[in-house]
């Protein structure tokens, strides 16, 4: 947790910006949750636990400054709302996937990249550099495949 608040310190000092007890709120609870794939308003919600001062506007700005400094990775996993997820590993990482239960909504996140063939066939069929890609496979999770 420290060192990803490190990244993200320096990431934010680099760029002119300072790590205000607001957005160490935020980041903590971003690391906190870092397999949730929270909303804005989720991450709004658990700041306020600790942070009750807050406002969402200043949830909304932080999310903004950390996505211009490629500190989170914004996600749309077709529930209506934009999700995020720490990246400090920045624009050259390729994203990993997420599989998304239709039934109950978890979110499972597929680390391998296994496209990258088909990435390179595709990029010499049309001359196409890619810069990265997003993949979402939809179905249902193991616990509701067991539920009957």
């Amino acid at each position: 947790m420290e060192k990803t608040m490190d990244i993200l310190k320096e990431k934010l000092k680099a760029t002119g910006f300072k790590i205000t007890p607001q957005r160490r709120a935020i980041i903590e609870v971003l690391i906190e949750n870092e397999n949730s794939h929270l909303s804005s308003e989720e991450i709004y919600d658990k700041v306020r636990a600790n942070c009750p001062e807050i406002g969402l506007a200043t949830v909304y700005r932080t999310m903004q400054l950390l996505d211009e400094i490629n500190g989170i990775s914004k996600l749309n996993l077709d529930d209506g709302c934009i999700r995020y997820e720490i990246n400090i590993e920045g624009e050259e990482n390729h994203h990993h996937h997420h599989l998304i239960c239709k039934e109950c909504g978890a979110i499972i996140e597929v680390k391998e990249d296994l496209l990258e063939a088909i990435e390179e066939k595709v990029e010499n069929m049309y001359n196409f550099e890619i810069f990265d890609h997003d993949l979402k496979f939809y179905g249902k999770c193991e616990n509701c495949q067991k539920k009957k």
